[in-house]
C-alpha cells in the first residue's frame, strides 16, 4: 500500500543551521555563500537587533542562542575580540568552531590565534580555515569554484565536517597538518608577492641597468660630442627602447629553465633525480616573470602608437618638409627599405598577438578548460614560436646597423645588440633538443627509461 500526497505533505528532515558569529564584510559574505549553497545561516552578534544588513533569509540572535542551535560556528572575529567566547564555554564545547581570523602583522602573539582559541574553548573542535579566502573572493559565489582553501585542524571528525561545507561551496580543500602549524597558514596572507618578489627584483634590475646604459650612450654621449641637449627623450624614447629590451629578456628566462632541466636530464640519463634548488625556485617563477614581460610589451606598443602625436616628432617633419620645399628637392620611394620597414612591423605584430594568447591562457579560468595536452602546446610550441617572433622582431629592427661604426657609441654596442644574446642562445639549445637523436633519447628519459647506474644513484639522492 502506498499512501499518495502532495510533495509539500511528505515530512521532510530539518536541515540544522550553521552558525556565523560576526557580521563583518567576509561573515556577510560566507552567510551569502552557504546560503546559495542551499544552507540555513544564524548570525550570533553583540547586537542583535542594530548589527547592520545581513543576507536575506538569515537570522541574527545573540552569541548564546545561535551557538545553540548550530553544531558547526566560523568565526568571522578578530581575535581581540576573543575574550567574550570564554561565557560561552558550554555552549561551544562539542561545537565545530572554524577560526578565519588574520592579524595585522607577524609575530603580535605567542601563539597562533586557532591555538589560542583551543584553549579557550578546550573542548571545541578548532579547525583552521577560510582565512586565505577574502570578502571579495567568496561573493563570486559558484563562478569561482576552482579556488583553493588551506586548512588545519587536531580533530578528524571535525575536519570531515569542515570538508563537507567547504566542498558543497564549491571550494578545493587543501589539508595543511595540525594546528601546530596554524602560524605558518596565519602568516601567509600577510606576505605580499611572496611568489613575484624574484621575478620584480630581476626587472627593476634589468629596467635601470638598461635605462643607465642607455642614458649614457645616447643622451650623455650627444651631449659630449656635439654639444646638444636631448633630455628630453628621457621620457619616451629611452623608455620604449628599454620596455622591448626587458620584456625579450624575462621571456627567455621563461623558456631557459626548461631547456636547462632537459640537458640536466640528458646528462644524469633519468628524470628522476632533483633539480637544484636554484632551478627549481626559477621553474617556480615562469609564470610571474612571463606576465612581467607580457606587461612591458604591452608598454612598448602604447609607446610606439603615440610617437606620430609628440612635439618633437611633428617637428622634424614639419622642419624636413620645409626645407625640401625651400631647396626644390624631393625624396624618392625605396622599395627595399619599405621592404624591411614592414617586414619588422608585421613580425612585431604576430609576436604580440601570440604574446597575448600565451598571457590569456595562464588565466585560471582559462587554462582550467584547456586539457594538459592543450595547456602544454600553447605554453611551449606557441611560447617558442612567439620568443622567435620577438627575436626576428629585434633583428629586423636591427637590419645591417651592426655594419656602421657610428651605431657603437664609445665603443658599446646598442641595447637591442646586447638583448639578442639570451633569446638566440635559448632558441639555439632548443634545436639542439628538437634534433631527432636528442629528443628520442629526452622522450625515452621522460617516460621512466633510465641509463644503467641513474636509476641507483637517484635513489641514493632521494634518500640523502
Amino acid at each position: 500500500f502506498v499512501a499518495l500526497c502532495p510533495l509539500e505533505a511528505a515530512a521532510a528532515p530539518q536541515q540544522e543551521p550553521l552558525c556565523i558569529f560576526g557580521t563583518g564584510d567576509f561573515g556577510r559574505s560566507l552567510g551569502q555563500r552557504l546560503l546559495q549553497a542551499g544552507y540555513k545561516v544564524v548570525y550570533g552578534s553583540r547586537r542583535p537587533q542594530s548589527c547592520g544588513p545581513v543576507p536575506p533569509g538569515t537570522q541574527v540572535m545573540s552569541h548564546m542562542a545561535a551557538a545553540q542551535s548550530a553544531s558547526l560556528v566560523f568565526l568571522c572575529i578578530h581575535r581581540e575580540n576573543y575574550d567574550f567566547l570564554e561565557t560561552l564555554v558550554h555552549q561551544l564545547s562539542g561545537k565545530v568552531l572554524v577560526d578565519v581570523s588574520n592579524n595585522l602583522k607577524k609575530n603580535i602573539y605567542p601563539e597562533a590565534n586557532a591555538e589560542y582559541l583551543q584553549k579557550l574553548i578546550p573542548g571545541g573542535h578548532v579547525v583552521k580555515a577560510f582565512n586565505t579566502l577574502s570578502a571579495w573572493a567568496l561573493q563570486n559565489g559558484p563562478a569561482d569554484a576552482s579556488r583553493q582553501v588551506l586548512s588545519e585542524s587536531q580533530d578528524f571528525i571535525a575536519y570531515l565536517m569542515y570538508i563537507s561545507v567547504a566542498t558543497k561551496l564549491g571550494l578545493s580543500v587543501l589539508d595543511r597538518g595540525s594546528l601546530n602549524a596554524a602560524r605558518e597558514l596565519e602568516d601567509f596572507p600577510l606576505e605580499l608577492f611572496p611568489v613575484w618578489r624574484l621575478p620584480l627584483r630581476l626587472t627593476l634590475g634589468l629596467t635601470v641597468s638598461f635605462y643607465t646604459y642607455l642614458f649614457l650612450r645616447d643622451v650623455i654621449y650627444t651631449y659630449v660630442t656635439e654639444g646638444k641637449d636631448i633630455s628630453f627623450r628621457i621620457m619616451v624614447s629611452l623608455a620604449n627602447k628599454v620596455f622591448p629590451i626587458v620584456s625579450l629578456i624575462l621571456l627567455s628566462l621563461c623558456y631557459l629553465p626548461g631547456v636547462i632541466a632537459a640537458f640536466l636530464q640528458l646528462y644524469k640519463g633519468t628524470k628522476y633525480k632533483r633539480f637544484p634548488d636554484w632551478l627549481d625556485r626559477w621553474m617556480l617563477c615562469r609564470k610571474q616573470l612571463g606576465l612581467i614581460a607580457l606587461g612591458f610589451a604591452c608598454l612598448h606598443v602604447l609607446y610606439t602608437l603615440i610617437i606620430p602625436i609628440r612635439y618633437y616628432v611633428r617637428f622634424k617633419i614639419a622642419e624636413s618638409t620645409i626645407s625640401k620645399v625651400k631647396m626644390n628637392q624631393t625624396s624618392t620611394f625605396d622599395t627595399s627599405v619599405a621592404w624591411h620597414s614592414d617586414s619588422y612591423l608585421a613580425v612585431g605584430i604576430l609576436g604580440f598577438g601570440f604574446y597575448i594568447l600565451l598571457g590569456i591562457t595562464s588565466l585560471p579560468s582559462v587554462s582550467n578548460a584547456l586539457s594538459w595536452r592543450e595547456f602544454s602546446f600553447v605554453q611551449s610550441k606557441l611560447g617558442y614560436l612567439t620568443l622567435f617572433l620577438c627575436t626576428l622582431h629585434t633583428y629586423l629592427y636591427g637590419g645591417t646597423r651592426f655594419l656602421r661604426p657610428s651605431t657603437y657609441k664609445w665603443c658599446t654596442p646598442p641595447g637591442y645588440m646586447l638583448c639578442l644574446l639570451l633569446p638566440s642562445v635559448v632558441l639555439a639549445l632548443k634545436l639542439l633538443i628538437l634534433l631527432p637523436c636528442v629528443d628520442r633519447s629526452l622522450t625515452r628519459i621522460r617516460r621512466g627509461w633510465e641509463r644503467n647506474g641513474a636509476g641507483d644513484d637517484s635513489r641514493k639522492a632521494l634518500l640523502t
